[in-house]
């Protein structure tokens, strides 16, 4: 009897707890469900399988035929790359010999360089097609390096040119001519900084302004802000989404520590606006409004560009309709909505992001273009999200201050910056923008389709990316034909351009029929040429088993250096089997690896819109990859001590 109610207790007891866990295994699956399917959405998992990829290259047969192209065609190729080889010498000489003195103590060149193309052919593109990093001059919408050649700037410096560089420099000479008897006096403020702050706050209808070295810096105390008046640890990011470069808003590849107090969910998903009505943890949700071009997608690099699945879209309707959606649910739960305008702030609208899609945040950052021409960021937020300490609580403050924040020279080229915005011809700037651009994309894109090539852009305004239409290995090669076109591009090539609002209809149409050009010459060099098998994913599995191999070959090394016993031909071919049948797995996934710093795979909607389900049947569930790679690592272990035969 003692027993039998011993076991009903028991089991009473083991029925409240599962009942208990209920609501937690219910809000872990919700949260499930809000991450995008792709590695970007789960970054240990993309930070493991990163360090898993061997570097290997082609030489220089395979190099013009990895796509398996006929002989006639890799000489095409090859003559072609040896004449464009030879105009970079000739017309870039004394551009490139900087750049090359200048990288052997500048890590960042060492960087860019490494990843304007594939990896595979990364050698040697950087040393025969250079990219100068140094110019001499600017003026009006074009660059001048130091070999005197002038070039259409598409390159925008990084989003801080949104008005031409003639603008930012008569705003930086009024500083300078204003703040000269001051000089770098820190601490004091000088008259400016008042009137900046006045401008912000009606530009931003927000209470108040704090300002910081960077646009990173901004957000960080966005962020820091947030979590100290709301008393929850997380913040929202959305997959793809850029917001800096630290910790918290980086996580995966790319950061050497996991970020273990930042959800990143799907963009435009009913199931992260589940996640935010339900959870209470969350502090504030981080919006680049830039991801409207590319939804839940990294701005594209051409460092990943080794098929043609690039996409890109812009749709304002939709996706002021899914920012108002994410205001509605942060002012039910007492989430801090925060808009990252660093990037798009001011070249959209006068306002804006708030002003261009209607929607009102709870805090905004800004940087880049803000400072005239100089190193800024700054915060404008609410006056009860502001406040850096208690009343009531004297020793618990939230601390944030910077010894160059309101440098004098920065806030007046600032406060002439916010001044220009006032005057009318620099409004009729923003009149009918969409309609300008929009128009001159499309007249681009009519140009492109009539003359039958695989090129088409898609814009957000005067920000373009490149998409392409064929299967290709090589559309990376494009950036090359538009440098020698005079077109400037930044480091990440093909992937975004981003024009100044002075451009005129004579500047632009000249930009497109250089353009035109190029994808014209590159055409008949045949880099796009295509066998009737290629589709992206054949691409990919190409690659696959190719990094497959590139690991066999690391795996013989150290086991020749270790004097280990190679492992029989058969043997290896099973374990190349398992790899294969894992990694096609995970590669089946891969829709945006290039956000993961993995540079081997491009974005491609495998299967299906962007806001499908991340449990749905004909995709794998990335939270079990590492299980399943754990597993496939057993196997292969027990092949090489027992020749066990392993199927896949």
């Amino acid at each position: 009897m003692q027993l039998g109610a011993t076991a009903i207790a028991l089991s009473t007891a083991g029925l409240a707890a599962a009942i208990a866990l209920l609501p937690r295994l219910r809000a872990r699956l919700h949260l499930a469900q809000a991450k995008h399917p792709s590695l970007s959405g789960h970054s240990r998992i993309a930070a493991r399988i990163a360090s898993l990829i061997p570097f290997y290259e082609y030489d220089e047969a395979r190099f013009f035929r990895c796509d398996d192209a006929p002989a006639e065609i890799a000489a095409l190729r090859r003559a072609a790359f040896v004449r464009l080889s030879q105009l970079y010498q000739a017309r870039f000489a004394q551009t490139t010999a900087l750049t090359a003195q200048a990288a052997e103590s500048i890590s960042d060149l060492q960087f860019t360089a490494a990843y304007r193309v594939p990896f595979q052919f990364r050698r040697l593109v950087c040393r025969h097609l250079n990219a100068g990093a140094f110019v001499r001059s600017s003026r009006g919408v074009t660059l001048t390096d130091l070999d005197g050649n002038c070039s259409y700037d598409l390159a925008g410096s990084y989003g801080v040119n949104v008005f031409g560089y003639d603008f930012y420099k008569s705003c930086i000479e009024r500083a300078l001519a204003r703040v000269r008897e001051l000089g770098p006096v820190l601490g004091p403020y000088h008259p400016a900084v008042a009137d900046n702050v006045r401008r912000l706050r009606e530009i931003s209808g927000l209470d108040e302004v704090s300002f910081h070295m960077s646009g990173t810096e901004a957000v960080m105390q966005a962020v820091r802000l947030a979590r100290y008046h709301t008393g929850r640890s997380h913040i929202v990011r959305f997959c793809g989404a850029y917001h800096g470069w630290w910790g918290d808003v980086q996580p995966g590849v790319g950061n050497p520590l996991p970020a273990h107090a930042t959800y990143t969910l799907k963009d435009m998903s009913e199931a992260t606006l589940r996640v935010l009505r339900t959870r209470s943890d969350i502090a504030c949700v981080l919006v680049n409004p830039v991801q409207a071009l590319h939804s839940n997608a990294n701005a594209p690099a051409d460092s990943a560009l080794v098929d043609s699945s690039r996409r890109a879209h812009f749709d304002k309707h939709a996706y002021a309709g899914w920012l108002s959606q994410l205001r509605a649910v942060c002012s039910e739960r007492g989430i801090v909505l925060i808009f990252d305008e660093v990037f798009v702030g001011f070249r959209l609208a006068a306002g804006g992001a708030q002003e261009y899609f209607g929607v009102r945040a709870d805090m905004v950052t800004f940087g880049k273009t803000l400072g005239g021409g100089l190193p800024i960021g700054a915060v404008c937020g609410r006056k009860d999200l502001m406040k850096r300490f208690r009343d009531d609580r004297p020793a618990e403050i939230c601390f944030a201050r910077g010894t160059f924040n309101s440098h004098p020279y920065v806030m007046a080229a600032m406060n002439e910056f916010l001044r220009r915005l006032d005057e009318p011809d620099m409004r009729a700037i923003y009149r009918d923008l969409d309609q300008v651009w929009d128009r001159r994309a499309e007249r681009l894109n009519q140009t492109l389709a009539e003359q039958g090539l695989p090129v088409q852009v898609a814009n957000m305004s005067s920000i373009f990316t490149i998409c392409y239409t064929r299967p290709a290995r090589y559309n990376w090669m494009l950036q090359f034909y538009l440098r020698a076109q005079d077109l400037s591009l930044s480091w990440i090539g093909t992937g975004r351009l981003i024009f100044s609002l002075n451009y005129g209809e004579p500047d632009f149409d000249e930009v497109a029929a250089r353009f035109v050009a190029a994808a014209a010459a590159m055409q008949r060099d045949g880099w796009w040429w295509a066998g009737s098998a290629m589709t992206n994913k054949s691409i990919r599995r190409q690659i696959l088993r190719e990094m497959l191999l590139a690991r066999a070959q690391e795996l013989g090394m150290l086991r020749r250096r270790h004097r280990i016993e190679e492992l029989p031909a058969e043997q290896l071919e099973r374990r190349l089997v398992v790899q294969l049948d894992v990694m096609e797995r995970v590669g089946e996934d891969l829709r945006h690896p290039d956000q993961a710093g993995l540079h081997v795979l491009d974005e491609e909607q495998v299967h299906g819109p962007e806001q499908q389900a991340a449990h749905s049947e004909d995709q794998p569930y990335l939270p079990y990859m590492r299980d399943e790679l754990g597993g496939a690592r057993m196997r292969l272990e027990q092949a090489e001590q027992g020749g066990i035969e392993i199927k896949r």
